[in-house]
């Protein structure tokens, strides 16, 4: 996620999770936590291709975010937290989601982590579904975890250091997943 992002991740943030969407001041928080010697977060941005033509003035033409993720690894020396990923409606059932978690599973290994962990609404089953199909497995419930509506969240957890996890390779990545918290899958 580049500071460029960040007005379209609000809004598209906003869109998917409104009374519980992060601000954009906790957003530009994230960014600044992705740089420097002590950053401890990675976030991803799916742009759409088709919007990127070019303006008059010879720039190109700012393209519309589809989809967003981002992961907490910490030091590497424990596991990551999933934070936030989400699709925007028209660009789900695509694969993006999929995509964007490879991606940060890969980055929470690379990173030395032993495992990732994540929070999903308990009503949504679309996100559950795309987790356990990546190899995560429940291991708890967190009780009226969610605000808007009160509602229990699953705490899912995929163990990195069990052989037979087998993420996407980045020539098999959809085109526009490049180098931005709650899931709308």
């Amino acid at each position: 996620m580049r500071a460029g992002d960040l007005d379209a991740v609000a809004a598209l943030e906003a869109e998917l999770f409104g009374g519980e969407a992060w601000s954009p001041a906790l957003l530009r928080a994230e960014l600044a936590a992705t740089q420097g010697r002590g950053a401890d977060r990675h976030y991803i941005v799916v742009e759409d291709g088709a919007d990127g033509e070019d303006r008059a003035d010879g720039a190109d033409a700012p393209r519309a975010i589809l989809g967003y993720a981002g992961l907490w690894v910490g030091d590497g020396r424990g596991d990551a937290d999933l934070l936030t990923i989400a699709t925007a409606a028209r660009a789900r059932r695509l694969g993006l989601a999929r995509a964007m978690l490879d991606h940060l599973i890969d980055r929470a290994r690379g990173a030395g982590c032993g495992a990732v962990l994540l929070e999903a609404r308990a009503s949504n089953d679309a996100a559950q579904a795309l987790y356990l199909s990546r190899g995560f497995t429940p291991i708890g419930r967190r009780r009226r975890y969610y605000s808007a509506p009160i509602e229990d969240a699953v705490v899912m957890r995929l163990a990195l250091s069990e052989p037979g996890h087998q993420t996407t390779g980045a020539a098999e990545r959809p085109a526009g997943v490049g180098p931005v918290g709650s899931e709308a899958v």
